[in-house]
This record gives structure tokens, C-alpha cells and sequence, in this order.
């Protein structure tokens, strides 16, 4: 019965989910075609492959819009291989296996594309059944990829363009763009104007219109935000002419906008949010007509789960994570010591372990913030101890012992701060010394004492967000890199978007600070590259201390 009703069902959210923009093309051909094109898109999918519509879903839309006649092609505008563990277990592979399954025919890097290092996701694009485009990734001014494709659609040639924002460079890791030396060798045309990225997208439509499309479909990871100037959306339509719509990611938003090009031309704008909870749609009409919109699923429970489809694609799904499951238990690393976020020797009276990783530091706790310092090349490193789950025990280590340990999917960051900033913070981690609190900081590239006996002297506000300080600080004898911390000089510090950028914790002494890398990859995954790469997958003796290596000292009575 659910079967029968499915087309119905979708046909019904199709038709009464619909939003968007229309506009006509200044130059449309006679109508001499017999069917609508079609382009389905999406964009920062972030591994969501079994959430909203689904891909599930999203084959279904696919075949009732090919069954209503329409010549229909499905394209994808970055952030797809990262964001879900099926993401990270196979570093993007699954992703774009499955993007290539389900049927897409063009694509675009965005920023988390590279979150798995250069060489990774150059062979993943190598090896994809579709077509990476970009106008300006290159390497030293060549372009890696073709800069735009043309797709015949029911006789009509269609271009579409890629662009991907150079905030890539702080939003992915900076060193997968650099050589052994630091130098960078891959960029994306930046500069502080925006006319290196203007530059290049009006070549590329030059080329593609010079090569006889008729419409010119730019496929961007640019996003809306104020810190993507001078490469927001809103920039490139304005510097450059012969567009006919911008199909953009980045920031996650589901506007339609109609804004004129350099030339005073109307151009459709289009974003269909995240994780498919939105379908993004242009249609061309056989008369020249061009509107852009979005299918939306609303519902809590996926498309795939509520409908009960099942297609090839559902299948492909099924497979991917039931492969994940058996990913999750493969031995990646071993340790040769216990990490823990327990006290070594004291439990309760009933006999059950004292969790002490929320008010002292553990070796687990150095080990993690030990992943934050190398991953990020920040000067010092913070994790909340509430972030740090469970202990991996000694000898061979699973993927999923790794995951336990950071669930949550944060995504590390690296800002720029001052020692007074550092020092607040610091205080504002200890002020519930002797008891538990779960933005209690472990720390990596720093040492520090807590002075117990001394109140503390944190205020907050009815939200409990730190406030400023009043009276005599507990910390004291903080030292980075060996030395006395100044409070006037400037450090990179790294932790994670929760803690750093969304006052997790109640953290917001850091609210202004200058962002160096956003949201470059997930905390598990930043843990999962410093145990299997930077230590060779064996966790040492270095780390057999469960009380940690004294980088946090407390001093319960005065001296």
C-alpha cells in the first residue's frame, strides 16, 4: 500500500512545497523543444544522506520529474563528503561512491572538500563517476579542474560554471594547501579586491557562451555571510555579466533573490539550505522562462523512513552505513596505555569510578588536546573536559573507540586572542574547582595553576555566561611554551566552534577575536589524524601518567 501511495505523496510535497524566484532570459531561443529542463541541485549535503529527503527521496523526485516529461540533470554545490561519520570512516569515499550511484552529473568542490587532505580528495575526484568543476581551485595558477562544462539538455546546451570561495584557505586546513616548506602552492585566484574571483568566473562564461550555451548555470560555494566579502554571492553577480543563475552553498540559507548583473541583467540567485532537508530546482521552460525554487521536507522524520522508500538508491544507503558498521570496528591504532577519564585510584561509595576529566587533568585530556595543538599549528589548544566521553583502554584501538570519546561534531577552530584572554578563560574553566564542570579546560602548549583556596572571582550573568572578574584570581603561574604568559601579547589559540564561536560553556571572553580557521574538521576526526598519522598509530609511554604530564597543577592551600 505505501508502494502505491509514494508517488502521490511526493507529487503532493512537490506541488504544495514549492518556493521561489522566476525571471525570463533576455536572449531565449524559439521555442522549438518539447520538454522544461530541469536542474536539480543540492548543496552542503554534509553527509546527510538518510536525513530529510534523503538520497532515497531525492531519486524519487528525480524519476517524477523525468516521468512528467522534463529532461532533468541533478548537480551538487560542495560540502557533501564531511559532517557524519560515514563521512569520516572513509574520508569521502562512500559519499562520492554514492554520489555517483544516485546519479549526479556535475559537482563542485566546497570548503570541507579538503578536509581529509589535498591528495585524498584530488583521488576522489579522479576516481568520481561525475565532474568536478572550478573557475579558480588551482595549483600555482593552473586550474586543477575544467573551469565549466557544457550538458546538452533536450537539444539545448547548458554551461554550468564552479566557483568555491577562497575562505577555503581558513575554513579547511591551511596546511593541505601549502608545501613541506609553508608556502601556499593551491588557492582559489584570492586577493583583497575580490577581481581575482571576478576575473575568473567571467572567463569561464565567456568561454562557455563563445562555445555556444545558451544558458549559463553558475554552480558557487559562496554563501551570503558578511565574512566571505569580497567573494559573497552578492559580489560576483554584481562584477560580472552573462549569468543567467547562481546556484550557491556555504551558508546554509534557502533564500531566492533576483539581483542585476554588471550589465543591469537579472540574475536568479538560489540556496537550498542542508542536509536535504531542501531540494533546489531551476526550470528553463520551452518558451525561455526561468524560475528557481525549492521542494522542502518539514517533517522531523526523514522522507525515506516516513514514505517507506525503497529504490536503488535507499539500497545504496543501506549499504554504505551497514559497510560504516563494519568500518567502525576495524583496528586502526593501538594504545600502549590506559587513558582515562577517571581517577586512578578514588571511586564512590558505591563503587563506581570519580569522574575527575571535568576538574583535573587526565591523560586522556592531554591527549586530546594534544590533537588540537598539532592538527591546528595553534600556539595553545583548549577541550572542555565535558567533550571528552569515555576512556580508550589499553591495546588495539577501533574507529568507534575513537568516536566514543568525541560525539558530539564539533568542528575545531583556531582564533586569535590575547594572554588576558587566555587568562579569563582559564579562570572561568576553574570556577567550579573542587566540583565538576564540564568547560573545565584541558590544555595543550600551556601549564597552569589553580590556587583552590582562593573563591572564585568569575561573574555570570542569569544565563551563566561569564560576565568579567572580580577579585582575586585563582589561577596563576600560566606559562606558554616555557615562558610567562603576557597578557598584552597576541597567541593562536585552537579549540572547537562550540567553545570558541557559540559561547559553549559559557565561554564569551573570546567574542571578536580575529577567525584563522573555521570549522576546519570534525573533533573526532582531528583526534583520529593525530593518533593514526602524527604518532604512527601507537599511543605511548609518554602518555602512562593517567594524572597527565603537570601542565595543570592544583594548589588546595595556601602556600
Amino acid at each position: 500500500m505505501a508502494k502505491k501511495l509514494l508517488p502521490l505523496l511526493l507529487a503532493l510535497v512537490m506541488l504544495f512545497s514549492l518556493t521561489g524566484v522566476m525571471a525570463f532570459a533576455d536572449d531565449a531561443a524559439p521555442s522549438e523543444r518539447s520538454a522544461d529542463i530541469v536542474i536539480l541541485y543540492t548543496s552542503d549535503v554534509h553527509c546527510g544522506i538518510n536525513q530529510g529527503f534523503g538520497y532515497a527521496g531525492l531519486a524519487e523526485v528525480y524519476k517524477h520529474l523525468e516521468e512528467q516529461g522534463n529532461a532533468v540533470i541533478l548537480v551538487d554545490d560542495g560540502d557533501n563528503i564531511q559532517g557524519e561519520p560515514v563521512g569520516t570512516m572513509t574520508k569521502g569515499e562512500a559519499l562520492v561512491d554514492l554520489m555517483g550511484k544516485v546519479g549526479y552529473s556535475v559537482a563542485i568542490p566546497g570548503n570541507h572538500e579538503f578536509d581529509y587532505g589535498m591528495d585524498q580528495f584530488l583521488d576522489l575526484a579522479k576516481n568520481a563517476s561525475f565532474t568536478y568543476i572550478s573557475c579558480n581551485f588551482n595549483r600555482e595558477g593552473e586550474l586543477i579542474f575544467d573551469p565549466y562544462v557544457i550538458r546538452e539538455l533536450d537539444g539545448v546546451k547548458v554551461a554550468f560554471v564552479g566557483v568555491t570561495t577562497p575562505q577555503t584557505l581558513i575554513s579547511s586546513t591551511p596546511r593541505y594547501f601549502q608545501n613541506e616548506e609553508g608556502e601556499y602552492i593551491y588557492g582559489f585566484f584570492q586577493d583583497e579586491t575580490g577581481e581575482g574571483v571576478y576575473n575568473a568566473v567571467q572567463n569561464a562564461v565567456d568561454s562557455a557562451r563563445a562555445e555556444g550555451a545558451e544558458y549559463v548555470v553558475v554552480l558557487a560555494h559562496l554563501g551570503n555571510e558578511e565574512e566571505c566579502r569580497p567573494w559573497t554571492y552578492a559580489d560576483v553577480i554584481s562584477h560580472v555579466s552573462g549569468i543567467d543563475v547562481l546556484l550557491d552553498g556555504h551558508s546554509h540559507d534557502t533564500d531566492q533573490i533576483v539581483m542585476k548583473d554588471k550589465d543591469g541583467k537579472d540574475v536568479l540567485r538560489s540556496a537550498c539550505g542542508t542536509k536535504l532537508a531542501h531540494i533546489g530546482y531551476v526550470r528553463i521552460t520551452t518558451d525561455g522562462k526561468i524560475s528557481t525554487g525549492l521542494y522542502n521536507w518539514n517533517n522531523d522524520e526523514s522522507a525515506p523512513a516516513l514514505l517507506g522508500i525503497q529504490n536503488d538508491a535507499s539500497a545504496y544507503v543501506e549499504e554504505a552505513t551497514g559497510a560504516l558498521q563494519e568500518k567502525l570496528k576495524e583496528v586502526v591504532a593501538t594504545s600502549q596505555v590506559l587513558l582515562t577519564i577517571y581517577d586512578p585510584v578514588a571511586v564512590t561509595d558505591s563503587g563506581s569510578p570519580i569522574r575527575m576529566v571535568r576538574r583535573a587533568e587526565t591523560n586522556l585530556g592531554d591527549l586530546c588536546a594534544d590533537a588540537y595543538l598539532d592538527q591546528s599549528g595553534a600556539d595553545v589548544a583548549f577541550v572542555n573536559g565535558g567533550g571528552i566521553r569515555v576512556n580508550i583502554n589499553a591495546g588495539d584501538i577501533t574507529l568507534n573507540d575513537i568516536l566514543k570519546v568525541h560525539p558530539f561534531g564539533n568542528a575545531m577552530c583556531v582564533i586569535e586572542v590575547t594572554g588576558q584572554q587566555i587568562l579569563d578563560a582559564l579562570e572561568w574553566g576553574a570556577h567550579a574547582i573542587p566540583g565538576e564542570n564540564g568547560g573545565f579546560l584541558q590544555v595543550a602548549g600551556l601549564s597552569y595553576e589553580i590556587h583552590s583556596y582562593i573563591e572564585s572571582p568569575c561573574q555570570s550573568d542569569e544565563n551563566s555566561l561569564f560576565t568579567g572578574i572580580e577579585g582575586e584570581r585563582r589561577v596563576q603561574n600560566v606559562l606558554i611554551g616555557g615562558e610567562p604568559i603576557d597578557p598584552e601579547a597576541t597567541y593562536t589559540l585552537a579549540s572547537h566552534n562550540y567553545m570558541l564561536l557559540d559561547h559553549g560553556d559559557g565561554y564569551t571572553m573570546f567574542d571578536g577575536a580575529p577567525l584563522l580557521q573555521d570549522s576546519v574538521k570534525l573533533d573526532n576526526q582531528v583526534l583520529i589524524d593525530y593518533i593514526t598519522g602524527t604518532l604512527g598509530g601507537v599511543i605511548g609511554p609518554e602518555y602512562e601518567d593517567l594524572t597527565g604530564q603537570g601542565r595543570i597543577v592544583i594548589v588546595q592551600e595556601k602556600p
